[in-house]
């Protein structure tokens, strides 16, 4: 069968359709002891579909058509340059879906505590002060969305962040039978998210997230930010701010952002999957375009 089949490879569903009919007819001949130049044309109709039927048979089996090997699960990728508000909303998708929020840096970290095989080789990059490859963080994906709590989908947030790793998520995928569902893109003008990004400090061992101005800690009290006065709420321990979370880093965030996310987006567009929310007003306006997204 396999040598057969090595043969047929390639060839064009007309072609083998054509070849299969002739041969059918051909087939039909021998099995009346007759030459095929005498068969009738009733006798020709017959074996044509016979053989017709046969080489659809031969095509479906070159050409399986993969399957899911789970039941289809609730993929998306969450986009937004940093303050946009991925971290509010996302926990709040998660609800909503019942599907489990994934940033890379979480899976990375989690994967370098559990000792797995790709977490040891990231480890490792980092430890020698280079940059963990793409390979690494597929393959971290890859055993991550096998674990339980991924069963009914996943929300991806930060990666990918360019084209290349868009098609390397899709090649991931597709060896499933699967395909991202939608993509949630939280668009804000650049001249807002100064604010935003500055006043930002964070619980470092849990990532909550503070800001000075529109959700400061309790400890803060409406006094002028410092170190010993920012403080989790529910540890007290001290919050710190990111080191790219000024003005001067934010300007090449934003550029590397433009310049690498926007491709993404166009490459997904064309599945009417793309969703753009206007990130540029209230929590609530904010979350009710996000619903209105999720449902659709």
């Amino acid at each position: 069968m396999f040598g057969v089949r090595g043969m047929l490879r390639g060839v064009a569903p007309r072609r083998l359709a054509a070849i299969s009919a002739g041969a059918g007819v051909a087939g039909f001949a021998c099995w009346n002891q007759q030459p095929p130049t005498r068969c009738d044309e009733k006798d020709m109709l017959l074996g044509a579909m016979c053989g017709f039927g046969m080489g659809a048979g031969f095509f479906r089996l070159m050409n399986p058509e993969k399957k899911s090997y789970r039941p289809d699960r609730n993929i998306m990728i969450l986009f937004g340059p940093p303050g946009a508000g991925k971290g509010t909303h996302g926990p709040n998708i998660e609800k909503a879906l019942d599907i489990p929020q994934l940033s890379t840096g979480d899976m990375l970290r989690a994967a370098v505590a559990a000792k797995t095989e790709i977490g040891m080789k990231a480890k490792e990059l980092m430890a020698a002060g280079k940059l963990v490859g793409d390979d690494i963080v597929i393959g971290i994906i890859k055993d991550r969305i096998q674990e339980s709590d991924c069963a009914k989908g996943f929300i991806l947030d930060g990666f990918p962040r360019t084209l290349g790793q868009a098609k390397a998520i899709d090649k991931l995928l597709a060896e499933g039978g699967e395909k991202v569902n939608s993509v949630i893109s939280l668009d804000i003008p650049d001249s807002v998210l100064e604010e935003r990004i500055c006043g930002r400090w964070i619980h470092k061992k849990s990532g909550r997230s503070y800001h000075v101005k529109f959700a400061p800690p309790k400890s803060l009290g409406g006094a002028a930010p410092t170190k010993d006065n920012m403080k989790d709420d529910e540890t007290g321990e001290p919050l710190m701010q990111r080191p790219d979370d000024t003005a001067t880093a934010l300007v090449q965030r934003l550029s590397s952002y433009h310049a690498e996310t926007v491709p993404v987006l166009k490459h997904y567009k064309p599945g009417g999957i793309v969703f753009h929310v206007n990130a540029n007003q209230s929590m609530d306006g904010v979350w009710g375009e996000v619903s209105a997204a999720i449902k659709k």
